[in-house]
């Protein structure tokens, strides 16, 4: 063999060997940035060390890249470099272009789409397998990767851009509701589920306040009212817990619990022999339960919280002067996540949406903007208001008058119907 012949045979080995690190740097940036953190997260649960690496590494991915880079930069360099001078060697000066255009073919093919096509359709399996390896480039590369990392925030910085791990792409309720919207767009999750999911994830970023009974709505009692309305009111009442008030119907002094009223009204008229009228004795403030008052602030998740673990269902909501607004139910909680829960003691209501053969719907201005998305499958944003009457005021900076007309958000809003200052009936269209 002569020396050109060794010499030829000695550099395409290590052009090979070049492309295939390039191939493994290409293919590792690739797994490790597309592969899902909840899925490895979950097999490093289950025992799998690689995971708990590919992890670990990619908890700062500005490290991580900045690493790979590095590394699939010098060996493609270097590999073109042999390239250009076996074929110089062959071809004279064309063979600069000869090389050129060999090592951008195999790179392209062979170090960058081969790799990351296998890598973005096994993201989490290949992440697993190259994450050892990756780790350790990382940890060789640590120092210069560091400096370079300095000096691109500083660059960066000039602009007025701010860099680190802990800026983040997306928020993990983010990334998720994009996940979850784009599976619905896609067929691939039903409305349902992705209203309960979306539901369970907002219950951090909700306030009572949003999901509250109104005190326009509340049936309450006065306390010091003949205790046979009392309890006439009690027993035909939908709901099992009504807030008593004295003196002003917003001053609550308790809350009285059918079950409480009906326990003491057998047992003072089982005392008495069977005689009703003994009920006129009974004390209907010791009957009452202390009222729960949370503030209107409270996000939806605490509350839930603490009625488990006050063992309560109720609670009346205040302002921060105390005042009362409304009342909030576990109940009223929990549909936020499954929708609304109907048992067997709730009066039957028409639907809230008359649809209407133009397209448009009409519903009350009171109805909440959430419930509208929900239904309508819309996105209308309830970010400065809770109701759609209120969207409408918040937007038209006035109270309208009925007749009035407004476009925002790509829907056409009519004022049917006002009372006093509340807008009582709306149509809405999308245009």
């Amino acid at each position: 063999m002569t020396f050109l012949d060794t010499y030829l045979l000695i550099n395409a080995v290590a052009i090979i060997a070049l492309l295939l690190m390039s191939a493994f740097f290409s293919g590792s940036e690739t797994a490790l940035t597309a592969s899902s953190r909840g899925k490895l997260r979950s097999m490093a649960n289950k025992g799998s060390r690689g995971a708990e690496v590919a992890l670990n590494i990619t908890d700062d991915n500005e490290r991580l890249i900045g690493s790979v880079l590095l590394g699939n930069n010098l060996v493609n360099i270097m590999a073109a470099s042999l390239a250009t001078a076996v074929f110089t060697r062959l071809f004279g000066d064309s063979g600069v272009a000869v090389a050129t255009l060999v090592m951008t073919l195999l790179v392209l093919i062979f170090a960058e789409v081969l790799p990351k096509t296998y890598a973005i359709t096994n993201p989490e399996s290949a992440a697993v397998r190259v994450a050892p390896p990756i780790r350790l480039i990382v940890l060789v590369f640590a120092p210069m990767v560091g400096a370079v990392r300095l000096l691109v925030r500083g660059i960066l910085r000039i602009f007025g851009v701010r860099t680190g791990p802990e800026s983040g792409m997306l928020h993990y309720h983010e990334e998720i509701a994009g996940t979850l919207a784009l599976g619905h767009s896609e067929g691939a999750v039903d409305k349902e589920d992705r209203d309960r999911l979306l539901g369970a994830l907002d219950l951090g970023h909700r306030t009572v306040e949003e999901v509250m009974l109104h005190r326009s709505q509340l049936e309450t009692v006065n306390i010091d009212a003949p205790l046979t309305e009392i309890i006439a009111q009690s027993v035909n009442s939908p709901h099992s817990r009504l807030p008593a008030w004295r003196d002003d119907p917003e001053n609550i002094v308790g809350v009285i619990h059918s079950r409480d009223l009906m326990r003491e009204v057998h047992a003072v008229v089982t005392e008495a022999g069977g005689d009703f009228s003994a009920v006129s004795g009974l004390d209907i403030e010791t009957v009452a339960r202390e009222p729960y008052f949370v503030p209107e602030t409270t996000p939806l998740d605490e509350q839930m919280r603490q009625f488990i673990q006050q063992r309560r269902h109720f609670a009346l909501v205040v302002d921060e002067y105390g005042a009362l607004l409304g009342l909030i139910t576990l109940e009223d909680i929990i549909e936020e996540i499954v929708g609304e829960i109907v048992d067997e003691h709730d009066i039957p209501t028409e639907d809230p949406i008359t649809r209407l053969e133009d397209g448009s719907i009409e519903i009350d201005g009171s109805m909440t903007i959430r419930d509208l998305n929900r239904a309508m499958d819309w996105s209308l944003p309830d970010d400065e208001a809770n109701t759609v009457a209120g969207l409408v005021m918040h937007e038209a900076q006035m109270i309208p008058e009925a007749g009035q007309i407004f476009h925002f958000y790509g829907f056409r809003f009519a004022v049917l119907e006002r009372t006093e200052n509340r807008l009582t009936r709306l149509r809405i269209r999308a245009m």
